[in-house]
């Protein structure tokens, strides 16, 4: 299978760099998936699991917040959270959903109540997915 570039880059570190064959997205309109050759795409991202395929294990990543950008030569995902699914602290998953619960009560308008749920959804997708569970669709 063809391989491609692949960068995931948070504010601390470079999280990886390397040829791969399929790099999975929380994409903020849906998941999605990049390939070597892929059309030129921008996307912000939502809260979720991003799956690099390659040589060996696939490695799982929770990201949060950014964008990926996708072209011929390579995909670039610029995340402000990326931390490896093994040593993610569920702990700090819990208080996240807390957070934007809190976050969807507290709401002033409209536009601010979906966009916290959308938030919370995506963080209760995470921690079912982290569980074992099925992703939902929202």
């Amino acid at each position: 299978m063809a391989t491609f570039s692949f960068e995931l880059v948070s504010p601390e570190r470079l999280v990886f760099s390397g040829q791969v064959t399929e790099v999975v997205v929380p994409g903020s309109e849906g998941q999605f998936g990049v390939m070597a050759g892929h059309a030129p795409f921008i996307s912000t991202l939502s809260a979720g699991i991003l799956t690099i395929k390659g040589e060996g294990a696939d490695k799982r990543l929770f990201v949060r917040g950014g964008f990926a950008e996708a072209n011929p030569a390579g995909l670039t995902v610029l995340a402000e959270q990326a931390t490896p699914v093994e040593s993610f602290d569920r702990a700090e998953l819990q208080q996240l959903i807390k957070n934007a619960q809190e976050d969807v009560a507290d709401a002033k308008s409209d536009e601010a109540r979906q966009k916290a749920a959308s938030n919370l959804a995506d963080l209760q997708q995470v921690a079912a997915l982290l569980d074992g569970a099925a992703p939902t669709a929202h």
